[in-house]
Formats: C-alpha cells, structure tokens, sequence
C-alpha cells in the first residue's frame, strides 16, 4: 500500500490499482500481445484476460517513497522486442506517475513469449 500525505489528509493506494494501471498501459503499446503468468502447477506460460491482468505485474515498494515494476508479456512475432519493451517502460512510468504521482524508480520488462 503506497500512502501519501497532503495538506487535505492522507491517500492510500492498493498495489492492485498500480497494477491494473500498468497492465493498460503495456498492453496498448505497439506488438504487445497482453499479459503473461507462469503456472506453477505446469510451468506454461498463459495468456491473461483484461480483468486479471494484474496476475502479470509485481509491484515493489521502495523505502524512498518510489516504486518498482516488474512486468510478464507476450509480443507479437516479428515485432523489434528492444523497441517494444522501452516503449512499454516509457508508457508505464508516465502512466503510473500521472494517475498517482507516485515516482516510478525502474520497470523491468520480461518477455516470456512470442505468439505467430
């Protein structure tokens, strides 16, 4: 839970929020088939649905009031993936800082599979 404090009072928001703000934003970037999860019964990786896009994302909390992203995708074949993933690391830091102002320390892209 990230808490900020203003002069009005304080506002708490739920990693989940980060989350779904981050999975929206990765997965309306250009070759970006959606979000992946790694099943822990099989080891495959599956494709996720809008509404559990979060599944993909871990958000870390700093202990300087910034956060860290770690993302899952699947991309597109034939799509550049070092273009693809510093699009996605752009859009994701502007996202989630404009929607929270929240700073965005890193995010970090795992590519985890290419779909035809």
């Amino acid at each position: 839970m990230i808490k900020l404090n203003t002069d009005k009072g304080a506002i708490s928001i739920s990693s989940s929020v980060v989350a779904n703000i981050t999975g929206n934003a990765a997965t309306n970037c250009f070759g970006v088939k959606g979000m992946a999860y790694r099943s822990m019964t099989d080891g495959l990786v599956h494709l996720l649905r809008k509404e559990t896009m979060s599944k993909g994302v871990q958000v870390i909390y700093n202990e300087d009031s910034t956060v860290s992203i770690r993302l899952h995708i699947i991309v597109e074949h034939g799509v550049n993936i070092t273009a693809a993933c510093r699009s996605i690391m752009s859009e994701v830091k502007y996202k989630v800082t404009k929607y929270t102002g929240v700073e965005v320390k890193s995010v970090d892209v795992c590519v985890d599979s290419i779909v035809m």
